[in-house]
């Protein structure tokens, strides 16, 4: 039996995220202090009491997400070690793949914490307000939608950006585009097409500025080889070697997420269980409708 860690991204967070697992556990409360010390403010106040308008932000979303992720897996190594065993990958969505980078060894926390405040910082100011749109595009083959994209775009920007399931791709890009796409999505036979409440156009080549400005970042901080392999968002390939896994942090900025891919890959090497850790039950939702032989659960914590 091979065991695979997964770490959810952006789109989980709510208030009150963490603070049972900061009452419960001393391993996570030592999480949040390190993520409001690296980040010079108090992350783990607006993941307890809000306002919810604040953690929506992009710029809060992202660290306040890997701190409530890595908190949980921190509780786990600490009191149910037996839950850890036999771990082979970690896998994630993508924010989650630094969450993944640091459960696996290769990033150390506090570098992720202030490498994904600048990541959201950078994301939040590429986005004037309404420029940009994204929207879940249901009952549809990924390669229908990218062919309507294709016809939609019109000299805009439309594109798949999260494959999450046979049934559902996430198109990003222009707001103008991303609504031609949907219509297009609709007379191709698309059973819904529905907008998501997010503030940028994530994994679109919109997202470009970002990435190269966030590059010398990802530069400066170390990245060492990886524990166990982390399966990567833009290649949906298991990679171990630090300089490759900040190759894919940087590339994934503007690439969509191959979370099919990733999660297929994982059955192919023989995982049959894994553990969605951090905010939610997205993944575990995801993944029972692509490899319907693993067992997954979530762990928040508490």
């Amino acid at each position: 039996m091979s065991l695979a860690l997964l770490f959810p991204g952006q789109g989980s967070q709510f208030v009150g995220m963490g603070k049972a697992l900061f009452a419960a556990s001393a391993a996570a409360r030592a999480v949040f202090e390190e993520a409001d010390a690296a980040l010079d403010f108090p992350l783990s106040r607006l993941c307890f009491e809000g306002p919810e308008e604040e953690l929506k932000q992009t710029v809060n979303t992202q660290p306040a997400i890997l701190t409530h992720s890595i908190a949980a897996y921190r509780d786990l190594e600490s009191r149910f070690p037996e839950r850890l065993e036999g771990a082979a990958f970690a896998a994630s969505h993508s924010l989650g793949e630094y969450s993944a980078e640091v459960a696996a060894g290769d990033l150390a926390f506090a570098d992720a914490a202030r490498l994904v405040r600048r990541r959201g910082l950078l994301m939040q100011q590429a986005v004037p307000p309404g420029a940009g749109a994204m929207a879940a595009v249901v009952g549809l083959s990924a390669d229908e939608v990218a062919a309507a994209c294709r016809e939609a775009a019109q000299g805009g920007v439309v594109s798949p950006a999260n494959f999450n399931s046979p049934e559902q791709t996430v198109i990003a890009g222009d707001a103008a585009a991303v609504a031609r796409a949907r219509a297009a999505c609709t007379a191709r036979g698309a059973r819904r097409t529905i907008p998501l409440a997010v503030s940028a156009h994530f994994h679109s080549a919109l997202m470009a500025p970002p990435r190269e400005r966030l590059t010398p970042d990802l530069e400066a901080a170390r990245f060492a080889d990886a524990r166990i392999p982390v399966v990567t968002n833009v290649d949906a390939r298991a990679e171990s070697e630090g300089a490759r896994l900040r190759e894919a942090l940087r590339r994934q900025v503007d690439s969509p997420v191959r979370w099919v891919e990733s999660v297929r890959l994982l059955a192919g090497e023989g995982v049959d269980r894994a553990h969605e850790i951090g905010p939610g039950n997205v993944l575990a939702g995801l993944v029972k409708r692509i490899g319907r032989g693993t067992a997954v659960d979530s762990y928040g914590g508490a």
